[in-house]
């Protein structure tokens, strides 16, 4: 894993998710915390340490839905697939790597990846 001096949402985003079938433990409190901070600020750590969400706001229920679709194209091409939750105007996304009931890498890089694409819109 990086150094948290080489963290950011640019290393994270170049990465590509590795399959995760399971076998393998998940990020433990430290690692979550270390990889959150290359994140924006608003995602946050569930209380079970086994998830990390973001809650975005948008103008509009198509733009929402257009935010939901550009998700949905990063977890298919990373193999990677959140929770999406979404209405008029608000979306949560919601990483966790149901594998092995926990966090791992892939979370991450499909978190800083969200963040890239809420940065270009």
């Amino acid at each position: 894993m990086l150094s948290s001096k080489e963290l950011s949402v640019r290393t994270l985003s170049e990465r590509k998710c590795e399959p995760c079938e399971g076998g393998v433990d998940p990020l433990d409190e430290h690692q979550s915390h270390e990889l959150l901070a290359a994140l924006h600020d608003d995602w946050q750590l569930n209380v079970h340490k086994t998830e990390i969400a973001r809650e975005v706001h948008f103008a509009g229920y198509h733009r929402t839905v257009s935010f939901v679709n550009a998700v949905a194209w990063i977890a298919n091409t990373e193999g990677h697939h959140p929770l999406l939750s979404f209405g008029y105007g608000k979306c949560t996304v919601i990483w966790t790597t149901n594998a092995i009931n926990g966090l791992s890498v892939n979370d991450f890089i499909c978190a800083a990846k969200t963040d890239l694409l809420l940065d270009a819109i």
